[in-house]
Parts: C-alpha cells; structure tokens; sequence
C-alpha cells in the first residue's frame, strides 16, 4: 500500500473503525487471489468434453476476477506521485520481480516439458503479466490523476486497442484493455464505496447479479471463446470484425464492473481468521503457477479421476488449500528475497530505499 493511502483505510481496527476497513480491503485480496489459483487450477479441465458446469463457473470467475483486483490496485495507488523514493520502490517491488519470475517461470516450464527456453525479457511470461501492468498502470497515475475525465479517456484507449494487434511485449494489449478498471480504482472515493455497502437491499442485489451471470455463462459455455475475458486479444487476434469486437467487449467490460461492484458489496468488512493472509497475495498469485504448470506436465489433468465431480471437488479444494498456504507468513518470510528484493545497491547513498514492494493489492 502507499504511504499516501487515504489515512481512513490505512490504518484501525473494527468494523467501523479505519482498521475495519483495513481487514476489509486485505479480505478482498485474499478471496480474489483464492478466485485466480482455482480458476487456473480448473482451465486445463474446461475445453474437454461434457464439462459444461467447470467451464461456466469459470466463466464466472473470469468475468471480474481481475477487473476486482486491479480495481483495488488502482484505489491504492491514489498516492503514487511518482516520487524518488515511491519510484525505488515501484523498481524493486514491481519491475524487478517482473523479470525475475519470468525468466523462473520460463525455466521451469522448459524443464517440466523437455522443451528449449528462450528468455524474452519484455514478454510476460504467463502470470507475469500482472506485474509489468502493474508497473505501467502506477507509472501513470500522476497522468490520470491530472485529467479532467479520466475514466472516459482510459475507456477510449481501451476501446481503440482493440482494433490492432498488438502482440505480446510488455502485455501492452491487457495494459489497456484493463485499463478502466486501475483508473475507476484510482478516482474512486471511499465514501462512495461505503455508501454502496450501507444500502441494505444491495446485498440482496449482488447475491442476484452473481445468480444471473453465472446462470448465462452455463448457457453460453459451450461455445464461448474464454480468450475474451483475458483481455488479450483484439478484433485481428480474435477474427471479428472491430464493431463485433467493440459490441462485445464492451458487454464484457460492464458485466465486469457489475460482479466487481457485487464482489466488493459481499466481501466481508470485520477481521477474519485469514485476513492477515491479504498481505501474502503476491506469493500466492507467483508461486502457485509452478505447481498448475507442474500438474499439467505429469498429465494429472488427463486423468479419469479429474472428469467427474467429486474429482472436481477435490481439486478445487486442492486449489482452496494452496492459495491459503503460499499466503501465510512463513511462505512469505521465504520468498522475500524473490518477492521483495532488497535493492539498495542500485541506488544513490543520499536516497536509500528501504526493501518495501509496491503493494500489489490485488491477480490471470
């Protein structure tokens, strides 16, 4: 998190006080990040036959997983004034990390599937993709904080991304396409979203709309191209022509920020017992790549165990544990060196940085 966080969601701790709001937003994280490993832990099930209900829910969850936790992402990054210090800690926290779990993930998957690495250090590997969007989207935000209409003009270059193809460097296609989401996040007021969760029938509202979605995404499975929800492609990738391109994407984009809103509504605000697992996201959101990537490699995947539901059951919980696990402190303690990298070498004696990562505050 910023330091220049808005002090009422920075610090407290009840319900109403602004350490409720705290355990609120690290909550938001941890169930977002639960969402992100079981929907990568059920993707390699969703194109095989008679899994229309796996595929659905999929849908589901990809539907507003990311707009959710890059929303979150943007409204932390209220404070980035692209200062000195913010700057070292945006290097260290996002960039270095970028290119280092990369190059890992590339590695790893080269060696679980007996195929030859080339390392691309501008092209995201996989997960990675977060990182370097992270990167660009903090790096602009004193722009977006300068306009006049942010959010329109982020929508606009959202929408123009989608008839080119952009390729694969610096992810520079999801960068914009999820670019609404990070800059909604960045000019929202917190008092708009406590208002929003003050309305009593809005739960009600949010449970519906959650109903709603996930009642069309099984009607739609059988023949929707999930590569939509990635926000990867535009109208050349996807063979359409751009006004289809626009019509649909923009559908999905609204549909997004509908479940995100519901999402956020739902998400408990008092202090849990997996609310300290918030500050482990990033570990979750990194790590939990290897062992899907590692699955799918041994042909797990392609077992009969995996084709029916109490098999389904079992992964998702799998997936459930796993996301806990790699949150927890100790995993964290571990991974520090690879996930928040001390980096005071590469910078000027009269400027140190302390070893603190951006805060990634919400992960495809």
């Amino acid at each position: 998190m910023s330091q220049n966080a808005p002090s009422a969601l920075s610090s407290g701790a009840s319900d109403s006080s602004p350490a409720g709001r705290t355990a609120y937003f690290d909550n938001a994280k941890l169930l977002a990040v639960v969402l992100v490993v079981c929907g990568h832990f059920w993707e390699p099930l969703i194109g095989q036959p008679e899994q229309r209900h796996i595929k659905a829910l999929y849908l589901l969850v990809y539907t507003f997983h990311m707009p959710a936790f890059i929303l979150v992402s943007g409204f932390f990054s209220r404070g980035f004034t692209a200062q000195p210090r913010q700057i070292r800690r945006l290097v260290s926290g996002v960039l270095v990390p970028f290119v280092l779990w990369g190059t890992l993930l590339a590695l790893f998957n080269g060696f679980v599937t007996d195929e030859s690495v080339t390392i691309k250090p501008l092209t995201p590997v996989w997960v990675t993709w977060f990182l370097i969007a992270l990167f660009l989207w903090r790096l602009s935000t004193p722009l977006w904080r300068n306009l006049r209409a942010p959010v329109t003009t982020a929508t606009a270059l959202f929408l123009a991304a989608g008839a080119f193809s952009l390729g694969a460097q610096l992810s520079i296609t999801r960068v914009l396409q999820f670019l609404p989401c990070f800059v909604i996040g960045l000019v929202m007021d917190p008092r708009h979203l406590a208002r929003l969760r003050e309305a009593r029938w809005i739960k009600a509202a949010a449970v519906i709309s959650f109903l709603t979605v996930g009642g069309a995404a099984f009607v739609v499975a059988p023949d929707f191209n999930a590569v939509w929800l990635y926000r990867s492609a535009g109208a050349p990738d996807l063979h359409v022509s751009y006004g289809h391109w626009v019509a649909e994407a923009l559908v999905i984009h609204v549909v997004g920020l509908v479940l995100t809103a519901a999402f956020l509504v739902l998400v408990p605000s008092r202090r849990t017992w997996y609310t300290s697992l918030g500050a482990g996201t990033m570990c979750a959101f990194l790590l939990h790549a290897f062992i899907r990537q590692a699955m799918v490699a041994t042909g797990l995947y392609e077992r009969d165990a995996l084709q029916g539901l109490p098999g389904q059951l079992a992964l998702t919980a799998l997936a459930l544990a796993l996301a806990l696990l790699l949150c927890t402190r100790p995993v964290r303690a571990l991974m520090r060196p690879l996930v928040e990298p001390r980096l005071n070498w590469l910078f000027r004696p009269d400027a140190p940085a302390r070893s603190e990562s951006a805060r990634v505050h919400g992960p495809s």
